[in-house]
């Protein structure tokens, strides 16, 4: 098992991977026998996942809440009735929330126990590769409103995070892609070893072979426990994990959250965004080239012509990363490092999206 450590003082958890199933010793040494649990899934999860994972808790007081699968789950609706749950349940601040699922069981779970009661506590267990190289690391809690993506939401991290590869095994091949998205996140900026092992591996890792599998869920949090950890609350470095997103999120709004993952959106997004630092000077033709061979390798789609600027436009007016009335866009530069900046020239976004 490894254990990679998040957060600073008193808002530090850990991170533990495991390419077993994990452990019941694991699981209740973050748990007070004596509190309520509930967990928090969607219809996706196996139930063999989730008798499992029940049976380990030795908690007598446990109950699950189960969400219908899918991005329009992360919603105020849901949101309300999981808090009218823990109000039933008579839930207080020495009781426990578990999220089960992948990024948006995680999202909508840290953002009930982050308002919930003024705060209560909650353990990150993600399935999904996305989850776990990304959404459940850093304390960003959310929900969806028609006008956009995570705009409701709170920094609150959980008590830990524990990772098993072995949920990944039933993953749908839409959804195991969709987190080979973020992992390909990592390595354009600025984990050079990532970079290589997917290179050298990318078979292994297109086959979810476990044990590549953990070093590169290592490698991706490595990345992304230290940048949030120094940037808790997205106010400086924090915004290069953004590379991509801008883009991303704006076709995902445009398809209403059907039909595309998020990883399959944001990987679409960092292509815009390397065309786009090629476009501003910041790379050559050979590193944009580097962009799109690591994702072939990954057999990723790449394809994002029935996107154009008209239709994404009205969404990337929305983003969160709009300052002072300007957008910021994550680009990179020669050396494969993400940087955010305002200066760039629009009609090099037109010109590549068309």
């Amino acid at each position: 098992m490894s254990i990679i450590s998040a957060g600073k003082s008193k808002s530090k958890y850990n991170i533990h991977i495991e390419e077993k199933d994990l452990s019941k010793n694991l699981i209740n040494k973050y748990l007070n026998k004596h509190s309520k649990i509930l967990i928090v899934t969607d219809s996706g999860i196996p139930e063999k996942y989730l008798k499992d994972l029940k049976s380990k808790i030795n908690n007598k007081n446990k109950h699950i809440f189960t969400l219908p699968k899918g991005e329009k789950s992360k919603s105020y609706n849901s949101y309300k009735k999981i808090i009218d749950e823990l109000s039933k349940l008579k839930f207080d601040r020495t009781d426990y929330l578990i999220a089960f699922g992948g990024g948006v069981v995680g999202d909508i779970t840290g953002f009930v126990a982050s308002t919930y009661l003024r705060g209560i506590r909650y353990i990150q267990i993600p399935t999904t590769l996305l989850s776990q190289v990304d959404s459940s690391i850093g304390g960003k809690t959310a929900i969806n409103i028609p006008q956009g993506k995570n705009l409701v939401g709170a920094f609150y991290n959980p008590i830990c995070v524990l990772i098993s590869t072995r949920y990944l095994k039933t993953l749908s091949e839409d959804e195991y892609k969709s987190g080979l998205g973020e992992v390909i996140k990592y390595s354009f900026i600025g984990n050079k070893a990532l970079k290589k092992l997917i290179e050298d591996k990318s078979k292994q890792i297109i086959e979810r072979k476990e044990s590549t599998l953990k070093i590169v869920i290592e490698q991706s949090i490595k990345t992304k426990a230290k940048i949030v950890t120094k940037d808790e609350k997205e106010s400086g470095i924090r915004a290069i994990l953004n590379f991509g997103h801008t883009f991303g999120h704006a076709i995902e709004a445009y398809k209403k959250y059907n039909n595309i993952t998020h990883g399959a959106a944001i990987t679409l997004g960092m292509i815009i965004a390397s065309k786009l630092s090629l476009y501003e000077g910041h790379i050559k033709d050979s590193q944009l080239k580097k962009v799109l061979d690591i994702i072939d390798l990954l057999e990723l789609e790449s394809d994002y012509s029935k996107y154009n600027y008209a239709k994404l436009k009205p969404f990337m007016a929305k983003d969160k990363k709009i300052s002072s009335g300007k957008l910021n866009l994550v680009m990179i530069d020669k050396n494969f490092n993400g940087f955010l900046t305002s200066k760039y020239d629009v009609k090099n976004i037109k010109k590549v999206l068309g």
